[in-house]
């Protein structure tokens, strides 16, 4: 798990490097010739970086002065996540409700992105993903009913699991997981998984949620 945001290193080396060749050659060095036609233009390059730069305008990055950095190495896993940093997921064509003891259970959204957010500028970012899985829940017995759907977890067809990433529930605000459904009632239900980028390929991905006569399985892939 990594921090919300990283400072960047980039301008330094940007303008480092651009110091170096503007101002640290000495007069041998200096003389007509003494650069090709490549350094030529990359000198004019880093002139024109660093006027636009002191006019107010933002470093911009280097290859070189990406390696390393944890910003750059998120943005290359973000392929894919739209301007909100979420990749919306197709339900499974087979999604029928299923049942935990009396809580009726079916799959209303997917998404997965590399941050979470939460109130003011709380937040986690992960080179993995956090998968979210929305769930519609309804009391259908004639009682009210307890349930902790603390227990959840998503395993692959490999068997591989993912167990629910609790500090990026606390993050989220999500509603607790233990509480007592009333008779009739229908209530929204947030899960959040924390697992690589892969899983998401396989076909055998699902949600498994315990019940007293064993774990009931709901497709994600």
């Amino acid at each position: 798990m990594s921090p919300r945001s990283f400072p960047s290193r980039a301008p330094v080396a940007l303008l480092s490097a651009a110091a170096l060749l503007l101002g640290g050659c000495t007069k041998e060095e200096a003389t007509p010739g003494a650069l090709g036609a490549g350094d030529d233009r990359t000198l004019q390059k880093l002139r024109a970086e660093v006027d636009r730069v002191n006019q107010g305008g933002r470093p911009s990055q280097g290859p070189e002065a990406t390696r390393g950095d944890p910003n750059a190495n998120l943005a290359g896993l973000a392929a894919g996540l739209d301007e909100s940093g979420e990749r919306q997921l197709e339900l499974p064509a087979s999604n029928a409700t299923v049942h935990v003891d009396a809580l009726a259970v079916k799959l209303t959204g997917l998404d997965a992105a590399h941050s979470v957010k939460g109130s003011g500028k709380v937040g986690l970012t992960t080179e993995d993903l956090f998968l979210r899985v929305r769930l519609v829940t309804q009391n259908v017995g004639a009682a009210p009913l307890t349930l902790d759907l603390d227990g959840a977890k998503v395993v692959g067809a490999d068997g591989q699991q993912y167990t629910l990433a609790r500090d990026a529930q606390v993050v989220a605000g999500t509603r607790p997981l233990r509480r007592t459904w009333a008779p009739e009632e229908r209530t929204d239900v947030v899960l959040l998984f924390e697992l690589p980028p892969a899983a998401l390929r396989d076909d055998g991905l699902h949600l498994a949620l315990q019940r007293s006569g064993g774990d009931v399985r709901i497709p994600l892939r």
